[in-house]
């Protein structure tokens, strides 16, 4: 098949990939324009634009990199009206398609998301499966219709979260998923055997965007719930905290649940408000939480790198009884 790849990110990369070196022809890889990035502002290519001139550098083959400040510009749909294409595969591109260019692929536009479908429609669906607590995650192959992941599904892979699942490490195993399943999609729509699910409207949830300030610790909240959403926000934008004054990343972190208070070193009888350091190990914090006491195992301090709470605290002082903001 003649494809139009469109994708911008890390995840979409894998995908890319996957296509470029498979029987199908990808005429054409549409991203978002290149924008500064780092402290630097140094103007920067998004990740799929960088695999495209790799793969073109490496294959001698020759690819149309198309990078709309919006998919609704009329040069942009002109010029995939005149490449043709057979199939749109999209990946994590970041912009919301106009009816005009969902029309243009004789097989329409295939979403590669990585959710189940209907659960988790929306921007970031791989941190909020962690943070939510999902036991299963995976990847739903959609054809795109104009609404937010609301169209047919095409194609769905499921996969059991590891207990110590992070953002980054399901990141990883859902964008290796895509550019198979792709494929498998594609041979199903030459041979006719396509048989797309509508999807139940009335159970969708929502991943809505991540912001940095998700990151900031609520010490009231369950144990369980902050442990979940400082896995669920690493790598980025990562969770923190502030003591003496200064802000603290915590980086990971386990649940001590109440009933298992006394054997970490913790007085039970000791009323102390949520928040506040129950004790100090060798290895580890205990903080005390709205339900439960949480075991800070590795951290960031401003302006250093993360290491382990042991090393941190041959450097740093925290007391039983400090508090944190």
């Amino acid at each position: 098949m003649r494809i139009v790849f469109m994708g911008t990110p890390d995840f979409a990369v894998d995908t890319f990939n996957c296509l470029a070196t498979s029987r199908h022809e990808i005429a054409a890889v549409v991203t978002q324009p290149d924008k500064p990035k780092g402290r630097s502002g140094r103007t920067s290519p998004p990740p799929v634009k960088e695999a495209a001139i790799k793969f073109m550098e490496s294959s001698g083959r020759d690819i149309k990199i198309l990078q709309p400040v919006k998919a609704k510009e009329q040069w942009f749909i002109d010029e995939l009206k005149s490449i043709d294409p057979d199939a749109a595969i999209v990946a994590a591109f970041g912009q919301i398609l106009p009816p005009e260019v969902l029309q243009i692929p004789k097989y329409g536009c295939i979403n590669v998301h990585a959710s189940l479908l209907p659960k988790l429609r929306g921007a970031a669906p791989i941190q909020w499966a962690v943070i939510n607590g999902e036991k299963e995650s995976g990847v739903t192959i959609m054809q795109m219709d104009e609404g937010l992941d609301t169209g047919d599904m095409l194609l769905v892979k499921k996969y059991a979260l590891a207990p110590d699942e992070t953002g980054g490490s399901l990141f990883n195993r859902l964008a290796s998923f895509g550019g198979p399943m792709v494929l498998d999609v594609l041979d199903m729509a030459e041979n006719g055997t396509l048989k797309p699910v509508k999807q139940d409207d009335g159970s969708h949830t929502y991943a809505r965007m991540l912001k940095k300030e998700m990151g900031h610790i609520d010490f009231n909240a369950p144990a369980e719930d902050i442990e979940r959403l400082i896995r669920g926000l690493d790598p980025w934008p990562g969770t923190f905290t502030r003591i003496h004054g200064k802000t603290l990343k915590i980086c990971s972190a386990s649940v001590i649940p109440e009933g298992e208070a006394a054997g970490n070193g913790i007085d039970i009888n000791e009323e102390i408000p949520a928040g506040t350091v129950a004790t100090v190990n060798k290895n580890d914090i205990i903080i005390k939480t709205g339900n439960g006491y949480l075991m800070v195992t590795s951290l960031q301090p401003e302006g250093r790198k993360r290491m382990d709470a042991g090393a941190f605290l041959r450097g740093y002082k925290i007391e039983k009884g400090e508090r944190f903001e």
